[in-house]
């Protein structure tokens, strides 16, 4: 048969004979497409990278673990300096300085502050207001990013750590928790982690021996540690750790959660005493 512009057009041999035969001719269903190995692997890997932080989670109560940012940065070749340390051989203003600058219900709420998560939508205009508000986000929350998802604002980020907060408020003790988070996070603007690389770089000293000052102005790094540096801190910074440390002294009971009573009760002696914040890092071991 000729065609409208004059072309003649063959049918496929298995059209012709599903026409003789007077069978419909099938077209390709969706679970087709599901058998081919490529979609499948696709799937697998996936349900993989959501599943696999929820079984290393529970992992992490006795395993030091490393965060997705500085794993980017060996892959990349960059620089990375982390001193793991134990809760126990850092001061215990960090902590409590940490908790008064980034989330002072870290102690009460579950993996999530839904207060302040409220308080934080409420206070929205806009959607594209979500993308500059930093409030409602945990230190648990933040935990769940470092360890396990990226860096930066995402819609989709935020749906994947929410869960993975909860689950890991549920398998980990808060102690442990504040642990990592105070190993993870990064304190310097050259591939700086944790407390004691931050303390290290900003003082001269170890994070044991830090007051109450300079564990404010390491916590006022937090947000943003490439720009916001203790070495020498700016007047903003100054007053953003002053507030901090106010926090600190008429809410003492903020770090209940994670301090050592006995720990706390020594550090608290020599600060009467004035015996620390003076120590440096000579006679201290790597």
């Amino acid at each position: 048969m000729m065609g409208a512009g004059g072309d003649r057009r063959q049918p496929h041999p298995r059209c012709v004979q599903a026409a003789h035969d007077g069978a419909s001719i099938p077209l390709p269903s969706r679970s087709d497409f599901s058998k081919r190995p490529v979609v499948r692997v696709a799937f697998f890997v996936l349900a993989v990278a959501i599943v696999l932080p929820y079984g290393l989670a529970p992992l992490y109560r006795f395993v030091d673990p490393v965060s997705t940012l500085m794993l980017w940065r060996w892959a990349t070749g960059a620089r990375v300096e982390r001193i793991w340390t134990p809760i126990g051989r850092i001061a215990p203003a960090v902590p409590l300085a940490v908790i008064a600058a980034e989330d002072n219900r870290f102690c009460s709420h579950h993996g999530v502050d839904l207060g302040e998560l409220r308080g934080v939508i409420g206070g929205i205009d806009d959607v594209d207001d979500l993308a500059d508000v930093r409030g409602g986000s945990t230190i648990t929350q933040q935990v769940a990013k470092n360890l396990f998802l990226w860096q930066g604002r995402s819609y989709v980020r935020k749906a994947l750590e929410f869960p993975l907060a909860l689950w890991l408020d549920l398998v980990l003790p808060k102690r442990r928790l504040m642990e990592i988070y105070l190993n993870i996070a990064e304190w310097g603007p050259n591939g700086e982690f944790g407390a004691e690389a931050g303390a290290r770089r900003a003082f001269n000293r170890s994070a044991l021996h830090l007051d109450p000052r300079e564990a404010a102005l390491l916590a006022a790094m937090l947000p943003n540690p490439h720009r916001r540096d203790a070495r020498s801190p700016a007047p903003a910074l100054r007053r953003l750790a002053g507030l901090y440390q106010g926090r600190m002294a008429a809410r003492p009971g903020l770090d209940a959660c994670v301090r050592a009573r006995v720990r706390r009760a020594s550090w608290e002696r020599d600060v009467g005493r004035g015996t620390v914040g003076r120590g440096t890092l000579s006679g201290e071991g790597h």
